[in-house]
């Protein structure tokens, strides 16, 4: 099974390749993707977390599930709403889980890009969907959750980590 990267991982601050494949290799990684989130209880994976640097990623959250390949994701409503959010790269070590902070997100979002076939996706999301679409989204980018958070509220989460 692959192992989640955590903060100090390069592969987790550089941005992602686009996939150029469709085949036997990618239905595999998605399914490792999905084994490998499942092992942890994640609801959102992406493949820097797993040390691949492809745009990739993989969710099952409130009641959906699915994966998208080369996401482009666009906010329909820019309405931002806190809520806890926590990431399995970044790790709170002394509770055992995912470290959680509040961070702000936009409500709506769309985003598009192809199945483990290379066939086009398009999946409108609200709530804790659209949360974890623009979390896992940020992965791809280089970026964490940390780097929406203030410095004094990073520096505690990263000495948990």
């Amino acid at each position: 099974m692959r192992e989640i990267r955590v903060i100090g991982d390069p592969v987790l601050r550089t941005p992602a390749e686009p996939v150029e494949g469709f085949d036997r290799e990618l239905r595999r990684l998605i399914d490792e993707m999905f084994e490998a989130m499942y092992a942890v209880d994640g609801v959102g994976l992406a493949g820097p977390q797993i040390g691949v640097s492809r745009r990739l990623f993989v969710y099952d959250i409130s009641g959906r599930k699915g994966h998208v390949v080369n996401p482009v994701l666009t906010v329909d409503d820019p309405e931002e709403i806190v809520d806890e959010e926590g990431c399995l790269s970044v790790p709170d070590r002394r509770a055992g889980r995912p470290s959680y902070a509040p961070v702000a997100r936009a409500s709506g979002v769309t985003v598009e890009g192809f199945d483990r076939l290379g066939r086009p996706v398009r999946v409108k999301a609200r709530g804790s969907l659209a949360r974890c679409f623009q979390h896992e989204t940020e992965h791809l980018d280089g970026r964490l959750y940390l780097d929406r958070l203030s410095k004094s509220e990073a520096r505690k989460i990263m000495l948990k980590a």
